[in-house]
């Protein structure tokens, strides 16, 4: 009877429920999914360690980070700015790293005033020789202030300062650095004539790009300061041969100032010196006049007295010192007494001619 009937398992034990397939499904689902979260968790774990790990990075030496949280800097002013080490950062999409160079010298090429070329066709001397004129599709030029076309272009070297606004003030900074380096160009090319810029004046027309160009970057508060300035003007190839003369006239024509003014200077440094020569030989002539004088009316002063005390007496003794120096210089002295009645002597010299030199005959 039913009531009376007695369960058994599969092993024959009485008092045991036998299981049915849906039972042993469960239980082998139940299994694999306990096995299956272990795992996912094991997973999950790795996953968080990497994520986490994947944060670390290296600022170089010559660089700056700034770390933008959720779009915004981190910090205010130098405290943005990550130095050179290993930092640690929450990864995207929470941090975002922007790298700076700050310390490397970036570089900004101005080709908007040259003619249509490539740095490789330079390189190569395979450049396309110029057309009857200028392309304005595909030629670059400036105007200068004598209304002449040149080709002019520059290469900048410079260095960031405020690595902050430079990034996140401009869109694209190192488009508006370019568009500086251009502006100075055309400015610096209206103000000077095309012979300053190509002979006369190059230093200063590069001076005038890099002194505009520094007003820009000051106005614009571009945070970059310049560390080179290369400026290469040329004349436009189709009138090379023209300006090429014109060089070399304007070499003759100095070189004949030069030596003008080599020659002038030679003509005025004797003139200065003979003149210096006489001015010192008349102030040596006028000193010893001076002095002579000086001395001469001195030793009248001096005798003054003397002539004052016994005039006849200093007259004798002036006549016998003047007959003394006249004797004593004379080779041949005559005496002449004065005659005792008062009346002039008479002194008659014969002077014979020299007699002639036998002369030698022939026999």
């Amino acid at each position: 009877m039913s009531d009376s009937h007695e369960h058994k398992t599969d092993g024959g034990k009485p008092g045991s429920v036998p299981l049915t397939s849906e039972d042993a499904g469960s239980q082998a689902l139940s299994d694999a999914l306990r096995s299956s979260f272990v795992i996912v968790k094991i997973v999950l774990f790795g996953l968080l360690i990497i994520f986490l790990g994947s944060g670390f990075f290296q600022v170089g030496p010559q660089e700056r980070v700034i770390i933008l949280q959720f779009g915004k800097p981190k910090g205010v002013g130098e405290k943005a700015l990550l130095m050179p080490g290993f930092h640690w950062a929450w990864p995207a999409p929470i941090d975002e790293i922007q790298r700076v160079p700050a310390a490397q010298i970036q570089i900004a090429s101005s080709t908007v005033g040259w003619y249509a070329t490539t740095p490789e066709m330079e390189a190569a001397h395979s450049e396309p020789p110029p057309g009857a004129s200028l392309n304005p599709a595909i030629d670059g030029y400036t105007l200068t202030s004598d209304a002449n076309i040149i080709h002019v272009r520059a290469t900048l070297r410079y260095r960031i300062t405020d690595p902050i606004g430079f990034h996140f003030e401009f869109r694209n900074a190192k488009d508006f650095v370019t568009n500086a380096l251009n502006n100075a160009l055309f400015y610096a090319s209206s103000r000077f004539t095309v012979d300053d810029v190509l002979t006369r004046k190059k230093v200063a027309f590069r001076e005038t790009v890099g002194k505009r160009l520094d007003e820009i970057i000051e106005g614009q508060r571009l945070g970059i300061v310049v560390e080179q300035l290369d400026v290469d003007p040329i004349p436009p190839r189709q009138l090379q041969a023209k300006f090429n003369e014109v060089l070399q006239a304007s070499v003759k024509r100095d070189d004949g100032l030069n030596k003008a003014r080599s020659y002038e200077n030679e003509v005025l440094s004797k003139a200065r010196a003979g003149a210096d020569s006489r001015l010192n030989s008349a102030q040596s002539e006028r000193n010893r006049t001076v002095q002579l004088v000086s001395a001469e009316a001195k030793k009248f002063s001096d005798l003054l007295p003397e002539y004052q005390r016994n005039p006849e007496l200093f007259t004798q003794w002036r006549q016998m010192e003047t007959i003394q120096r006249v004797m004593a210089n004379a080779q041949e002295k005559f005496f002449v007494r004065s005659r005792e009645d008062g009346k002039p002597v008479e002194l008659r010299l014969q002077l014979n001619r020299e007699p002639q030199k036998p002369g030698t005959h022939a026999p």
